[in-house]
């Protein structure tokens, strides 16, 4: 756990985990990452979009979406390609019948309920989960964004080489340490139990 970091704070070290991923990768191949939606991630786009990367080098993925056209203000695509737009990232639209690649980084939020990306709870998400990609329905609906989603499932996130969570919130921490030591059947906490990559959380 990392405490107190701020926007730009995370943005640098992405910025430096991913530098050293570029170097340690084939000259001029690119490289993977999956990235969350939501409010919290963007400040942290707008602080990466300013340090030295070779975006062009870049593959980001939305984590999950809703199932909206990319131009509505609730689509974590459009949001995406505008905040890292002129940077030369390919950003590519999440599908059902997508074949994701490996990432070498899987950045994620965290919801109260303990979900992550849009496998809720009441999905039942399956560390064994054949399918890459889920269309699925939140029961609830967030009220904030009452959309059917799509999401990558816990297999493709936790072959990660490695996971960062941003997490605001007392009441978020206690349920991400709570799933850490293993005491939740949570989402996140299948996720943490079913991976063996290194995991980074700012809080």
């Amino acid at each position: 756990m990392i405490p107190g970091a701020s926007d730009a704070d995370i943005a640098h070290w992405l910025a430096d985990h991913l530098n050293a991923m570029l170097a340690d990768a084939p000259e001029a191949s690119k490289i993977a990452i999956t990235v969350p939606g939501g409010n919290t991630p963007f400040p942290i786009f707008d602080e990466l979009a300013k340090l030295p990367l070779d975006f062009a080098r870049l593959i980001i993925w939305p984590g999950d979406d809703r199932i909206v056209p990319e131009d509505h203000p609730a689509s974590n695509l459009g949001r995406l390609r505008r905040a890292l737009a002129g940077t030369g990232a390919e950003i590519p639209a999440l599908a059902e019948d997508a074949t994701p690649p490996h990432f070498v980084l899987a950045w994620l939020g965290m919801g109260e309920d303990g979900h992550i990306a849009s496998l809720f709870p009441n999905t039942d998400p399956q560390p064994d989960e054949p399918r890459p990609v889920l269309r699925l329905t939140p029961d609830p609906l967030p009220p904030e964004a009452p959309f059917d989603r799509i999401t990558l499932t816990i297999p493709v996130l936790a072959d990660a080489d490695a996971l960062m969570f941003v997490i605001r919130g007392d009441d978020k921490r206690a349920v991400f340490e709570a799933a850490a030591r293993g005491e939740t059947d949570k989402p996140v906490a299948r996720l943490l139990k079913a991976t063996h990559a290194h995991v980074t959380c700012f809080c």
